[in-house]
């Protein structure tokens, strides 16, 4: 993985692990990848990033924002998302596994989703999931594009490509 940042730290912009990336800090998910993580659809992302997942939450742990658990509530409500048995009970299963912890939203970081540089798409729960990303420094795991295409035009994160 190219990086123009010290030790194993991630370049800003966009970047694609491979089979050599050896980086396992702490990153922030995406809510979809968190999901298909937990669910095991593997192949919903590439190997790489399935492999980078997996080493961090053996040794760093993966981050998860306060966030997507009102995404997935929300999409639930309202038929656009499935989970089993129920979401109520899909986050009380995943809240207890372990490798993931949460990231609480802070009143900064609500502002700064408000305030972030550069064209990004309108979907609240994604401008703050960038929000946090870059407040905290830490990637953002994700296979959304448009969040992948701000990344690399703004250079202000560091977002990790998680697509096939």
């Amino acid at each position: 993985m190219p990086s123009g940042r010290k030790g194993d730290a991630p370049p800003f912009g966009a970047w694609r692990p491979t089979a050599r990336s050896r980086f396992s800090a702490a990153a922030l998910v995406d809510t979809h990848i968190w999901v298909w993580y937990l669910d095991g659809v593997a192949d919903a992302m590439s190997a790489a990033a399935l492999a980078l997942l997996r080493r961090s939450v053996r040794t760093t742990g993966l981050l998860v924002s306060d966030m997507s658990i009102w995404e997935l509530g929300t999409k639930s409500a309202k038929g656009k998302l499935t989970l089993a048995p129920s979401v109520a009970d899909w986050l009380a299963r995943a809240e207890a596994q372990s490798g993931f912890a949460f990231l609480p939203l802070t009143r900064p970081t609500l502002l700064a989703g408000t305030q972030l540089p550069g064209p990004i798409h309108g979907d609240p729960v994604d401008r703050l999931l960038v929000a946090q990303a870059a407040s905290a420094a830490i990637p953002l795991v994700t296979a959304d594009r448009l969040i992948i295409e701000y990344a690399d035009h703004t250079r202000t994160l560091s977002v990790c490509d998680a697509r096939r």
